[in-house]
């Protein structure tokens, strides 16, 4: 059992800003050079990406499989499986974007969405979130990709899409929790709440 927390809840460990430096301002990224006072007094650098947000879609087919994409991410040098993403515009919902991304990149539409919770895939030097969403109840249209993006549609049985996280051909880290959240509604462990995509 873990310890419960002090009666000053984390006061000792919270680093407070003191000096702010916008290192780059990309496209859509922003790096940051921050001072900050440590919870001891000292001082320390912490250094970060400012991300806008992006949502991941777990795409339900009605033959039980799963919607993923293979996609070159350049950082990687390689290709990558990944289940459908993308980043928020500014004030977004995030529903909206999840629908959006899901029609642009696979053609699909989703008559039922759920959304199972959010994650973090970098704290150590991103402000990035990702919600992530359940669709099913698939219909089939039209993709609608973003100029210069290029991605292969495939399906996997959750079994496969299991065998490749632990075998190391899906090592994204959103796919990675999408196929734990997967793994968990399925078995009946982690209830979602479905609404029609009126």
């Amino acid at each position: 059992m873990l310890p419960l927390p002090p009666a000053d809840g984390d006061a000792h460990l919270i680093e407070h800003a003191i000096d702010s430096t916008e290192v780059l301002r990309g496209h859509f990224l922003q790096v940051k050079r921050d001072t900050v006072r440590l919870a001891g007094g000292e001082l320390a650098t912490r250094e970060y990406v400012v991300h806008p947000g992006a949502v991941m879609v777990i795409p339900l087919l009605d033959d039980g499989r799963v919607l993923l994409e293979r996609q070159y991410r350049y950082p990687m040098q390689r290709v990558m499986i990944e289940f459908p993403a993308g980043k928020l515009d500014p004030g977004e919902d995030s529903l909206v974007c999840a629908r959006r991304e899901l029609q642009e990149e696979t053609g699909y539409t989703a008559t039922e969405w759920a959304r199972a919770g959010v994650l973090h895939p970098v704290i150590s030097y991103a402000t990035e979130f990702i919600d992530i969403w359940f669709a099913r109840g698939l219909v089939a249209g039209e993709r609608h990709l973003d100029e210069g993006e290029y991605l292969d549609l495939l399906s996997a049985t959750p079994a496969e899409l299991l065998d490749w996280c632990r075998d190391g051909t899906v090592t994204d880290a959103k796919t990675l929790t999408g196929a734990l959240w997967l793994q968990n509604v399925l078995r009946g462990d982690w209830a979602l709440d479905w609404t029609s995509a009126a």
